[in-house]
């Protein structure tokens, strides 16, 4: 048997037990100070004013739409190409959302056919930067701006991303950030807001945990509004405040691990990468590929244990968001043709020449 080469998985680094271990110490187990800690450091990472943690980038993206009092009657701009998470965000919200059309170039999506989409209902957008490859953020925030409408970014691929010198989550109103199991640190499920607005802040912290604007003790608080529980707990803080310790190390095998796909794949007919601006300071969530015989070479690769994964079916063909595929031509021609390339922090530089090489076999086939 060939070695298994897993598309991804997460990495435990150590400094998590020892954490987990103090929580648990600590008998204090549900949102309190490891929780702000983590917050806080988040913000420090990013440069954001505030970060709001809750129990997942779908609440993250819940909340900063409830936050800007978005609900039935309104309309939220989505891209076609996303995790079916950001439509469902808009639709637990109560409001509409409105599928526009991909840049084919970024898979990101296409400024102009967010202008086209604005409405009389229209009250945000929610770009989403695709494998922690940047939304055209200048574009997107000039049309927002000129029309009214908020920007709450799905930066749940983009933590520690950078475009034009900006953390990507840090150019909205709100930027939404995910901890899920398959990203760059993770908490098991939990997700973060980024803002920069106080009274937001304030809104936010509100909604997450039942109304109340600071921590309560769960008898005589005082709860301001109708809020929830989407609270992430200390024990989830401490594993993330563990990932954190190994932060750079794995940021920069992520860059390395898109520079030899770069290299290894150079010249290959029938597959291209998107790509990342690594100078710039773009951090790959994982390396996406766009290759012609798409569902072929996945199975090629798969019976070698080279284990890819493809890209969301655009919404437009998920049952609660069909439309026409005619009024998305570039999702409908290219998402096809997507997948991720096996990306996992433990690929070597062996594996992904291995992979390379079945690529180029396949090619020549």
């Amino acid at each position: 048997m060939n070695k298994m080469i897993p598309w991804w998985t997460p990495q435990i680094c150590g400094e998590e037990y020892a954490r987990v271990k103090d929580v648990l110490d600590s008998n204090y187990l549900n949102d309190g100070d490891v929780n702000t800690l983590f917050e806080r450091r988040i913000a420090e990472l990013t440069g954001a004013r505030h970060a709001v943690a809750v129990t997942s980038g779908t609440a993250a993206l819940y909340l900063s739409l409830k936050a800007v009092d978005i609900g039935p009657g309104d309309e939220v701009i989505v891209p076609d190409v996303t995790f079916i998470a950001t439509a469902n965000a808009v639709a637990m919200s109560g409001a509409k959302p409105v599928l526009v059309d991909i840049d084919p170039r970024t898979l990101n999506i296409d400024p102009g056919a967010m202008e086209r989409a604005i409405g009389s209902r229209t009250k945000a957008v929610i770009p989403v930067h695709v494998s922690g490859r940047a939304c055209d953020m200048a574009a997107v925030l000039k049309i927002a701006n000129d029309r009214g409408i908020h920007v709450v970014e799905d930066a749940a691929e983009g933590f520690m991303s950078r475009s034009n010198g900006k953390y990507l989550g840090t150019f909205g109103i709100a930027g939404c950030l995910s901890f899920s199991p398959n990203k760059t640190i993770t908490t098991g499920q939990g997700g973060i807001i980024l803002t920069d607005d106080d009274r937001l802040h304030g809104r936010l912290r509100e909604l997450k945990d039942q109304g109340r604007p600071v921590r309560g003790t769960g008898g005589d608080d005082n709860h301001n509004s109708v809020g929830y529980n989407f609270k992430l707990t200390n024990l989830q803080a401490a594993v993330g405040l563990g990932q954190l310790s190994s932060l750079d190390s794995r940021l920069e095998r992520l860059r390395q691990i898109y520079a030899e796909y770069k290299h290894g794949l150079e010249g290959v007919e029938g597959i291209s990468l998107p790509g990342f601006r690594t100078a710039e300071g773009e951090s790959p969530q994982w390396v996406d590929a766009l290759v012609e015989r798409r569902d072929k070479l996945d199975r090629y690769l798969s019976d070698r244990n080279a284990h890819c994964r493809r890209f969301w079916f655009p919404l437009h063909t998920q049952t609660p968001y069909r439309m026409d595929a005619d009024k998305f031509p570039n999702s409908s021609r290219v998402i096809p043709h997507a997948l991720w390339l096996p990306s996992a922090f433990t690929t070597t530089e062996t594996d992904i020449a291995t992979v390379c090489g079945y690529i180029r076999e396949f090619a020549a086939s």
